[in-house]
């Protein structure tokens, strides 16, 4: 569902809301202290409500949060490049993840101050884009959290432990973060490639394999630009070759995630 989309559904269920409640838009606009004209360019689609308008809406229509839920579901896709969206959807929808980074913490297990730090890093977004962008990440991450939840197998270099992404209380926080996760979801297994690995197969840069409940491997592969997902066969096997490749120098979970603790510590 795209974002006009959304923000039609938000229309609609505002008009049927306010009918049911037997309201005209000027006496809803009285009564939320907002103008009539808003009202009726937020059910014809023509402006974005705030979620101030939304919250006072919800209050007189007594809605039960619709309106609000609708707001932020239209937040997040709005938040997601056009081009990333139909890999949000695979990701939610994989039984097992395959992820592997050599420069950042991948997305789905990355703290909110870090994703901030991340996205706001070259200055390349305005502060209102990074907001939407870090809190359409840290949705992304209930996937983790659903039932059953899928298996996240995550492979890191080790230099993404030492990177100084928003400093070092954020780093520290960020890695005792993963540790937790760890613990409190079974199904998620975190390894690190050590330094002392030298040249290897995940230099070539990062991707991620998904494996659907129905159907073939699917991957996806990130740039600077766009994001590339892959579908073909060939392409999907030479990854999980890659990834076998990657997995056989990173260390065992249990010796990385000592690691990840103990350079957790170092940041403090």
């Amino acid at each position: 569902m795209g974002r006009s989309a959304a923000l039609a559904i938000y229309a609609e269920e505002l008009r049927r809301a306010r009918a049911g409640a037997e309201l005209s838009q000027q006496a809803l606009s009285e009564r939320i202290r907002y103008s009539a004209a808003l009202v009726a360019k937020i059910e014809l689609c023509e402006r974005r409500p705030s979620r101030d308008f939304t919250l006072r809406c919800e209050q007189v229509l007594q809605t039960g949060g619709l309106l609000e839920r609708i707001l932020r579901a239209a937040g997040q896709e709005a938040a997601l490049l056009p081009w990333f969206q139909q890999w949000a959807a695979m990701e939610q929808e994989a039984v097992i993840l395959r992820c592997y980074e050599p420069v950042v913490v991948p997305g789905l297990l990355q703290t909110e101050e870090y994703a901030r730090a991340v996205l706001a890093g070259g200055a390349l977004l305005t502060p209102e884009e990074v907001a939407e962008q870090v809190l359409a990440r840290l949705d992304r991450q209930q996937v983790l959290s659903r039932e059953p939840a899928p298996h996240l197998f995550a492979v890191l270099d080790e230099g993404v432990l030492h990177r100084a992404v928003g400093g070092p209380a954020v780093m520290r926080e960020q890695l005792l973060a993963i540790v937790r996760v760890c613990a409190e979801h079974p199904r998620v297994r975190v390894q690190v490639v050590p330094a002392s690995a030298g040249a290897y197969a995940g230099l070539n840069g990062p991707f991620t394999i998904a494996t659907p409940s129905e159907g073939d491997d699917v991957a996806f592969l990130d740039n600077s630009r766009r994001g590339i997902i892959l579908d073909q066969p060939e392409d999907v096997g030479a990854l999980h070759r890659a990834w076998e490749a990657i997995r056989s120098v990173a260390l065992p979970h249990e010796q990385s995630i000592e690691l990840i603790s103990e350079v957790a510590e170092r940041w403090s």
